[in-house]
């Protein structure tokens, strides 16, 4: 049967995507950021995934305000980088995965999630940002792909315990597909930033690292956060680390930390990373 091996969560900042495009990572500004994702790199070339789950948000790429999904899953056989405005993200197509998606939209359906099925969907540097950040500079990427978008830029957005309960039950659909198959689930976003309004600029490192410490042995609490909570300690964008949840449910409730990276600051915002390996 398919199984879950790995949980892994990163800030998708669009100047990191801007960076790695360029040929800026090994600037003085750049490369701590970089050097960050080096041995994640490295776990991923000895894990070999064969899919990877990816929570993320589109930022009104593919998603106007006419259609506002809590959570879309990608259900294409491929997903075209989005142009965001200064052209497309040269790096390659993504490729889905039908079949799972398909069994995955069941399984969530029969528990209770209303999913929005996307056939077509181009996909924005939310997801092809933590892309690059774990595979580097590739012709095809490794892995194919089941994308997940949650809303967190329209009010309302999911809470932080829906997120978790959704990853919960992304568990038990991946662990009743039949085949035999490699699958991660990364949440992607965050960490404290805000982009705009009197408080633009706003990092907290003591939210930011609590959550971290959290997030292993004590979701629980991160549980219980609520939009307001969330956008008082890590500024109007910082709810994007609900997605994160999402990962974390998906693991069990036991998990072994492999790595943590945090860094301030990348582009006016935090930069978090972690890798979780569930442990039941």
């Amino acid at each position: 049967m398919a199984r879950i091996t790995a949980g892994i969560a990163t800030s998708h900042v669009p100047a990191i995507g801007a960076a790695f495009d360029l040929g800026r990572t090994q600037e003085p500004y750049w490369k701590p950021v970089f050097d960050g994702y080096d041995w994640v790199k490295a776990f991923q070339q000895r894990e070999e995934p064969d899919v990877v789950i990816l929570c993320y948000n589109d930022h009104a790429s593919a998603m106007m305000l006419d259609v506002v999904p809590t959570f879309a899953l990608g259900c294409a056989e491929e997903f075209e980088p989005a142009d965001e405005g200064w052209g497309k993200r040269p790096v390659p197509t993504v490729m889905g995965d039908p079949v799972l998606a398909a069994h995955l939209a069941e399984q969530l359906v029969i528990d209770e999630f209303d999913m929005t099925l996307m056939n077509h969907l181009d996909v924005d540097h939310g997801l092809t940002v933590p892309l690059s950040l774990m595979f580097g500079k590739v012709e095809q990427w490794p892995v194919r792909v089941i994308p997940l978008a949650v809303n967190v830029t329209q009010f309302p957005t999911p809470s932080a315990e829906r997120c978790w309960q959704l990853g919960a039950r992304i568990r038990d659909a991946v662990l009743s597909y039949p085949a035999n198959l490699n699958v991660q689930i990364w949440g992607t976003g965050g960490m404290s930033h805000q982009l705009q309004g009197p408080r633009a600029g706003l990092i907290n490192p003591e939210f930011d690292n609590a959550f971290l410490d959290k997030l292993v042995d004590r979701p629980d609490e991160l549980r219980k956060l609520t939009r307001l909570e969330f956008l008082r300690e890590s500024g109007s964008e910082g709810i994007e680390l609900i997605m994160w949840l999402i990962m974390r449910g998906a693991m069990g409730y036991t998990v072994r930390e492999l790595q943590r990276f945090y860094h301030v600051p990348a582009s006016n915002t935090a930069v978090g990373h972690v890798v979780y390996r569930p442990l039941v």
